[in-house]
């Protein structure tokens, strides 16, 4: 009888308390604890099966399993954990995005930045990039904050329906603006900078006479009245059947309050300037055009 026969019949009276040849021929099933004693190699009795992590003939694959396996799990977290499919996707992702940036960040400091050759050579390009998302505006920072707050006021004068003459009070157009901006997530950039630049347009251009200066100034004149037109239509000033025959803009000054600590002063009391009263022809309510009555200086 070999080692095997001798341990079988050994674990046979170890578990059934019988001895000899004449023990019953019960199936034995191994358990973990058996195994264990056994060698690998020919000595291994055939058809039974080992336990976890002792399938290889030199243990390997159970310290692959018991070592690396769990390890590996725990490392693989983040993009590590997806597959190299979704691994390439999300590096070509990034890279697309730190691309933009690169050329946004570019852009931009090509628009701040003093006029040098590269501006010269693809400055139009780099204006359809930062306008008008993107402008910067330096008055927050050199050569002094704003410290003024400015609003601009509209009214009109209206032909009524039976044939009366009448002025409407004052809409204040810089208050509409900003109750549209308030709350809103994302503002329209006619809504932010519309009025504001056409206002800034208009004094840039003109005297302290209100007098255009150059085409610009007319031009600037042209495209308040044509801003007028529509803010009233929108507000329906004329009226039913009624038809505005000349506006009239003027802007109202603040001087915005400095901190405590400065020891500061200034005036809290408005200061307007108004201009002349500009008529609308009819060409104008229609398509926004105009037949030359602006070229005359504006006033009425």
């Amino acid at each position: 009888m070999d080692a095997y026969d001798t341990g079988s019949n050994a674990s046979r009276e170890g578990r059934h308390g019988q001895e000899g040849p004449d023990a019953p021929d019960v199936a034995y099933a191994p358990d973990a604890s058996d195994a264990l004693n056994w060698p690998d190699g020919p000595n291994m009795p055939n058809g039974l099966d080992r336990p976890n992590g002792q399938d290889g003939q030199d243990g390997s694959d159970a310290a692959d399993v018991s070592e690396s396996g769990p390890a590996t799990a725990e490392a693989r977290t983040g993009v590590a954990a997806l597959s190299p499919r979704y691994q390439a996707g999300a590096v070509v992702a990034l890279a697309v995005v730190a691309v933009a940036v690169c050329a946004h960040i570019g852009l931009v400091f090509l628009h701040v930045a003093p006029s040098n050759t590269l501006t010269k050579q693809h400055g139009a390009a780099v204006d359809e990039w930062v306008y008008p998302e993107f402008e910067q505006n330096w008055k927050l920072f050199a050569p002094n904050p704003l410290q003024q707050n400015i609003s601009v006021q509209l009214r009109a004068e209206v032909t009524t329906a039976d044939g009366a003459i009448r002025t409407t009070g004052w809409y204040d157009l810089s208050a509409e603006d900003g109750r549209n901006i308030d709350g809103n997530p994302l503002p329209s950039h006619t809504q932010q900078n519309e009025l504001r630049r056409a206002w800034d347009f208009f004094v840039a251009t003109h005297d302290s006479d209100n007098r255009p200066v150059g085409l610009r100034g007319t031009l600037s004149e042209t495209y308040l009245r044509r801003i007028a037109v529509l803010r009233l239509d929108r507000n329906e000033a004329a009226g039913p059947g009624g038809v505005v025959e000349r506006v009239q803009y003027r802007s109202r000054t603040t001087s915005v309050a400095p901190p405590r600590w400065s020891g500061e002063t200034v005036s809290d009391r408005p200061v307007y300037r108004e201009l002349p009263w500009w008529p609308v022809p009819g060409d104008t309510e229609d398509d926004g055009t105009d037949d030359g009555t602006a070229k005359e200086g504006g006033a009425a």
